[in-house]
């Protein structure tokens, strides 16, 4: 899928999936410092095979988005990501461009 879509494009997937009898999860930029490639409000809708549209980072930590959306929508339960150059797994998922970003995944069918 095309990873850029505007806000209500990614609202509409995530009802077109929920729709369909898919888990959603959708994940939303609500903190950003410096040099974020996506701003506060960008969002990224994933179902449970793992399929997603829209972006919160340009690229830059889709998959662990991804990943963890797969987990909230198997739990339910809601998570704060945070990604930056000062976390600890900086060297294995960061921002190429630097900065930070915090990223709310949360459950919506």
């Amino acid at each position: 899928m095309e990873t850029l879509h505007a806000l209500s494009d990614v609202l509409q997937i995530a009802e077109d999936w929920s729709r369909d009898g898919r888990g959603v999860a959708l994940a939303t930029v609500v903190e950003t410092w410096g040099s974020a490639p996506r701003p506060v409000g960008s969002h990224l809708v994933i179902d449970a095979a793992g399929d997603f549209a829209g972006s919160v980072s340009g690229g830059c930590v889709e998959g662990a988005v991804v990943a963890e959306a797969l987990d909230v929508i198997e739990t339910g339960a809601p998570r704060m990501l945070e990604f930056g150059v000062a976390d600890e797994i900086a060297w294995r998922v960061g921002l190429s461009c630097g900065g930070r970003i915090c990223v709310y995944v949360e459950k919506v069918a």
